[in-house]
C-alpha cells in the first residue's frame, strides 16, 4: 500500500479519510468489553506501562472488571509488573485464555507466549500489528467492565492499526514536564485528531520528587510546560504523578499491586 498523501480526490483506496468507515475488529464471541482506553506516549521512558498498570490495579480495587492488552509487543513490561509467566498461560477450545493477577485483573501479552522472555521480538510491522489484533479478537477476555491497552511509544504501526481497527472509547496520553517531551505530545495528540479518536487527558509523570524528611517537593525537571499543551488542545490535566521508588521495587518484585495506587485516583473518577 502506497503512502497516504491525504489527497482523496485522486485517490482509488476507499479509507476512513475519505468517508468511508473502516469497521472495526469484532472480539470473539465470548468476549464483551464495556469500555477501552488505549494508553500512549509520544516518546519511550515517560513511564507509560506504570501508568497502565496502576490504572488496572485501582479500577480492580474499585470492584470493575478489569483487563490489560499489552501491545508493546517489543518491549513488554505488564508481566513482569504483576509476577506472571508463560508456564500460566492456557488455551482451550474456546480459544486463548488470558493470565490473571493475584489481585483478578486478566493480562495478555506477548511475553506470555514466548519460550524466552528475554529473547527479542525482531519482527516487522504487520506481524506485530496482526499480533496485536489478535489480541482483541482471539483471546477469551470474558465479560469486562474495562480495559487497558498499553500501547508502544510513538505514532507507528501498532498505535494506527488500533485507533483504526479497535473500538477505542478514548485515550490517555502519559508525559514527563521537559519542554521537548511536550512537543512529542502534541504528536501525538495531532495523530489522535487526525484518526478521529477521543483523548480523555495528560497524565504528567515524574512531576515531582517529595523528600521523606521535610516533605517538600522537588521538581527535577524543572518548570513543567504540561499545563501549556493541556491548556492549548483544551484537555483536562488528569493527574501529576511524582517519582516513588517504591513502585519500581514493587514492579521488580511482580507485585504492583501492593502498591500505593493513590495516584491515579483522580484518572479513575474521571474515567468512571
Amino acid at each position: 500500500m502506497s503512502e497516504c498523501t491525504h489527497d482523496c480526490e485522486n485517490c482509488e483506496s476507499k479509507c476512513e479519510s475519505a468517508g468511508v468507515p473502516i469497521p472495526k475488529d469484532p472480539m470473539n464471541q465470548y468476549s464483551n468489553v464495556k469500555k477501552v482506553y488505549a494508553v500512549v506516549s509520544g516518546k519511550g521512558g515517560v513511564g507509560k506501562s506504570m501508568v497502565t498498570a496502576l490504572l488496572a490495579v485501582e479500577m480492580n480495587k474499585r470492584g470493575k472488571k478489569t483487563a490489560i492488552l499489552d501491545a508493546d509487543v517489543t518491549g513488554p513490561s505488564i508481566p513482569k509488573a504483576f509476577g506472571l509467566s508463560k508456564e500460566q498461560t492456557q488455551a482451550n477450545e474456546l480459544g486463548l485464555l488470558p493470565v490473571t493477577t493475584k489481585a483478578g485483573i486478566d493480562v495478555m501479552s506477548v511475553n506470555l507466549l514466548l519460550d524466552d522472555e528475554t529473547a527479542p521480538v525482531v519482527w516487522r510491522g504487520p506481524v506485530i500489528s496482526g499480533t496485536v489484533r489478535q489480541f482483541w479478537t482471539d483471546v477469551v477476555w470474558g465479560e469486562k467492565d474495562i480495559m487497558f491497552i498499553d500501547m508502544p511509544p510513538g505514532t507507528g504501526d501498532v498505535p494506527l492499526t488500533v485507533f483504526q481497527s479497535l473500538p477505542i472509547d478514548g485515550i490517555i496520553i502519559v508525559t514527563s514536564p521537559q519542554e521537548l517531551v511536550g512537543l512529542i505530545v502534541e504528536k501525538a495528540l495531532n495523530m489522535a485528531k487526525l484518526m478521529d479518536v477521543p483523548v480523555v487527558g495528560i497524565v504528567e509523570n515524574m512531576s515531582y520528587y517529595e523528600c521523606d524528611s521535610c516533605g517538600k517537593k522537588h521538581y527535577i525537571f524543572g518548570e513543567s510546560h504540561t499545563d501549556e499543551v493541556a491548556l492549548k488542545y483544551g484537555l483536562p490535566l488528569l493527574s501529576r504523578l511524582p517519582f516513588d521508588a517504591s513502585l519500581a521495587k514493587y514492579c521488580d518484585a511482580g507485585e504492583l499491586e501492593k502498591a500505593n495506587t493513590s495516584y491515579v485516583a483522580p484518572i479513575a473518577e474521571f474515567i468512571g
